[in-house]
């Protein structure tokens, strides 16, 4: 499967921005999918995963109630939707699909840069 990431771009603190991930092939309903971010000088982090069915989610605290992941198996999409954005925000995103109990994810997309101006 490969995977497409989009929607990134500069935002001001406190803007939003939703991140989308679509994924080519037949296979995207058996994956689950998790969105990382990678800031410069830091590690790779996740940021949120959702299973393949979509019933269960799973945040970092650092973001929890303020962005949401949601997917759409008919459209082999994923979505992050951030609201709230903060300077510490700004990183590389990142979409990725596997097996999330097991945290591996062979499946990555290119990234896209979200910046957050203070």
């Amino acid at each position: 499967v490969q995977l497409q990431a989009s929607g990134g771009g500069l935002v001001q603190a406190g803007g939003s921005l939703r991140l989308s991930c679509a994924a080519s092939g037949r296979t995207f309903s058996t994956l689950d999918m998790g969105w990382f971010r990678q800031a410069p000088g830091k590690e790779r982090e996740l940021v949120a995963y959702i299973y393949r069915s979509g019933g269960f989610t799973s945040y970092a605290d650092s973001v929890k109630g303020r962005f949401t992941i949601s997917r759409d198996n008919s459209k082999n999409t994923v979505w992050l939707q951030m609201l709230g954005l903060k300077p510490e925000d700004t990183a590389v995103y990142y979409c990725a699909g596997g097996v999330a109990t097991a945290g591996r994810y062979p499946y990555w997309g290119q990234g896209t840069l979200v910046t957050v101006s203070s």
